[in-house]
């Protein structure tokens, strides 16, 4: 096989990869808000879904037991942002604003990745970036609805936006090393770690023991209908957070942040579908509207051609990797 082939290959898979991760992701949101209702903590659901995934992929920590001495702050970073912050911070939104909304919110991301890349690294953007920013900050003027006073809670949005900091830390981090070869750090272990990490920090956080472990035995309810509380959980771990976590991690390997992030939009819309069918949560025409400008927004943030002479991947501003030349044309 030709090396162009391979790598049309390559960037097939990852975009595959990048789509399940963002199914997988989206459906996080519709699973946790009826446990969320029926008398959980947002912070002990967040610790449900993590340290059960940590529990899972143990088994790979294990097997890579060397990453903590080799790569230590990469381990603490993905923990702490890329786990703990993005889940906490979303999950808290969520008890006090819609899904939809908050997934949109967190979609400011490709904005802030510009911003990183512009006022961190110093490094020129695209005029088409700068429009993807002003077209993200303009849909989510329509989301929040700002001309009726923010009718949404403050707080949530907050959080909603500190959820939308923390996962540039996760597009950033995945990417770092996938350019190192053999030295590279295993993925599934950056991972394992990573929940382990955040499960840690989420224990002192969150105080299980306090939590009201009674419901995971009774059923919640999605739009009238009841649902065993377990299998929500179920879904939580193994593939809103297992699945979706090694496949947008893979992907990230296989494309860049930049374009990874394109296809990891479509968790916004897949959330936001799925909240309106399962959780009877609608938006009105403007919300709707503002929504897809937010996701055009990102789009273009995301895969427009960086300007000349800004090489060096997103995470260290170095030489190893053009910002996503490749990226544009996948």
């Amino acid at each position: 096989m030709s090396e162009s082939s391979q790598g049309s290959h390559g960037k097939g898979a990852g975009l595959g990869l990048a789509l399940v991760s963002a199914l997988a992701f989206g459906g996080s949101g519709v699973a946790a808000k009826p446990l969320i209702e029926a008398g959980l903590d947002p912070l002990h659901v967040v610790w449900l879904r993590v340290t059960g995934a940590a529990l899972v992929m143990l088994p790979l920590a294990v097997r890579h037991r060397s990453l903590p001495r080799r790569r230590p702050a990469l381990l603490a970073g993905f923990g702490l942002l890329a786990v703990a912050g993005v889940q906490a911070c979303y999950f808290a939104a969520l008890s006090r604003i819609p899904v939809g909304v908050a997934l949109l919110v967190e979609y400011l991301a490709p904005a802030l990745v510009l911003g990183w890349v512009r006022f961190v690294q110093r490094r020129p953007v695209t005029r088409a970036a700068a429009l993807g920013v002003v077209l993200a900050a303009g849909g989510l003027a329509c989301v929040v609805e700002v001309w009726s006073g923010l009718s949404f809670d403050a707080l949530g949005l907050l959080l909603a936006l500190a959820a939308a900091c923390c996962q540039v830390g996760y597009f950033v981090l995945a990417d770092q090393g996938s350019d190192a070869g053999d030295e590279a750090p295993d993925p599934l272990g950056v991972i394992a770690y990573g929940l382990l990490v955040g499960a840690a920090v989420l224990t002192v956080v969150a105080r299980p023991w306090s939590m009201r472990w009674s419901v995971l035995t009774g059923s919640a309810e999605m739009n009238g209908t009841a649902v065993p509380a377990v299998v929500l959980l179920a879904w939580i771990v193994l593939i809103a957070t297992v699945a979706a976590y090694v496949t947008g991690v893979l992907s990230v390997r296989r494309l860049s942040p930049q374009v990874a992030g394109v296809v990891a939009c479509l968790e916004a819309v897949v959330a936001t579908v799925l909240a309106w069918v399962l959780l009877g949560e609608h938006l009105s025409a403007p919300q709707i509207v503002g929504g897809l400008v937010v996701l055009v927004g990102a789009f273009i943030a995301q895969s427009s051609t960086p300007a000349k002479n800004s090489a060096g991947p997103v995470a260290s501003g170095g030489p190893e990797r053009e910002l996503s030349a490749r990226g544009t044309s996948a």
